[in-house]
């Protein structure tokens, strides 16, 4: 076995993971009816018995207003008992189990969340499309106690963390961001403001989680777009999340419907993203996507550890454990964020390709994945469930060039 500081134990708050690599909250869209399913359990067990510390169930919503997507998991107590299922199954594995909690804000429809979508602010947005309430207060405190009780129901299901979603465009993040927050009440204006509803979900998942759940916080070290927060401000969150006692911050960037590949990086595989929307669903958006995609979705380089030098100013300006997540496909890269100072990492696209790339690492037979970054699998996840290219025997020829293409381009 290979002697590398990535396979030692780490701490989150009161939780030991038995090495530092964590599967990232990536959404899987195996949550059909927005419960589990045997497709996420089979998945994320093959993750935990492939080696990782912990893995992630990818974005559960809070409630029913918060659901983005058919396949997204509802956190009620009806699914409790699956959620279970699940949990018991990774930790016989030897890993823990951890769940992403949050809620869409803007990014949805009223067919999919039962009701006309809100947001820190109303109007329209392109990416449902569809136009937008903004919440009231005493709805926002709804909100709050919706957070806790997710929490609750996460420890009733034997999970050991959550994750609660702060980045990326969303709920708590569109209460952030300036774009998106243009409310001239306690909960808009300054920043102290603008942080009012994050930190009064943190309260109440703190108080929760009690002393024996981890509590994460996924947070953008930058927008990704003029207008949207920068990092001076991401920097004052930080400092605000470390202040409320969370027990470790995930660093990323980026704004689903403003700067989706800022988040990924590469290129939006537009062929692959438009050949699997559904034609029953605004079939002149999936045509709109075909002829304009590149201009909507702009791509942006990837390179291995891509967010490094930004998370490195966030780890000298706080003490609480930090997790890298972003280009995390080699041992060299992953040991390189260690030695930098950070806890622990997260990591997605290496483990759609294969689960048992850390058993791999572990061993030696592998340097790096053999992800090479086409993206696919991101394309794929807004309509079905998360696979990555290999898996598919017989895709389209206009697929496959566009896969090769992306290979060609970025892979090392």
């Amino acid at each position: 076995m290979i002697e590398s500081p990535i396979f030692e134990p780490v701490q989150i708050g009161p939780v030991t993971l038995r090495n530092k690599i964590i599967r990232s909250a990536a959404f899987e869209n195996m949550a059909y009816g927005n419960r589990p399913s045997q497709d996420l359990m089979d998945y994320h067990v093959a993750v935990a018995r492939g080696g990782v510390g912990m893995t992630t169930l990818a974005y559960a919503s809070v409630n029913r207003s918060g659901l983005s997507f058919d396949g997204q998991l509802w956190m009620r107590e009806e699914i409790v008992p699956d959620l279970r299922r699940i949990t018991d199954a990774i930790h016989a594995e030897g890993a823990k189990a951890s769940i992403q909690l949050g809620h869409c804000g803007n990014m949805t429809h009223r067919a999919t969340c039962g009701c006309t979508p809100v947001g820190a602010s109303g109007g329209f947005n392109l990416y449902s499309p569809t136009f937008v309430r903004k919440l009231r207060e005493d709805e926002i405190l709804a909100l709050v106690e919706d957070f806790g009780h997710a929490v609750d129901l996460a420890r009733e299901a034997g999970f050991d963390c959550v994750e609660i979603h702060a980045g990326h465009g969303y709920l708590i993040s569109q209460f952030l961001s300036p774009y998106t927050n243009h409310r001239h009440d306690s909960y808009g204006g300054s920043l102290q403001n603008r942080m009012r509803f994050m930190r009064q979900v943190i309260t109440r998942v703190m108080e929760a989680a009690g002393t024996d759940m981890g509590v994460l916080v996924k947070m953008n070290m930058h927008d990704g777009f003029r207008g949207g927060m920068q990092q001076d401000e991401c920097l004052e969150v930080a400092r605000e999340l470390e202040r409320l006692g969370v027990h470790a911050i995930v660093l990323s960037a980026g704004f689903v419907s403003k700067a989706p590949m800022e988040v990924m990086r590469g290129a939006m595989p537009i062929r692959t993203l438009a050949h699997y929307m559904d034609m029953r669903k605004f079939w002149w958006l999936k045509a709109l996507v075909r002829v304009g995609g590149h201009i909507m979705i702009p791509t942006v380089p990837y390179e291995d550890a891509y967010f490094f030098e930004d998370a490195k100013v966030f780890r000298a300006a706080v003490t609480l454990p930090l997790v890298y997540v972003g280009g995390m496909v080699s041992r060299a890269s992953i040991e390189k964020v260690l030695d930098a100072g950070f806890d622990a990492v997260q990591m997605a696209r290496a483990l759609v390709h294969d689960t048992d790339f850390v058993n791999k690492l572990h061993s030696g037979e592998i340097e790096r994945s053999g992800c090479r970054h086409s993206n696919y699998c991101i394309g794929r996840m807004y309509s079905l469930e998360m696979k990555c290219n290999r898996c598919m025997a017989d895709l389209p020829r206009d697929l496959r060039r566009e896969i090769d293409k992306a290979e060609q381009r970025w892979s090392h």
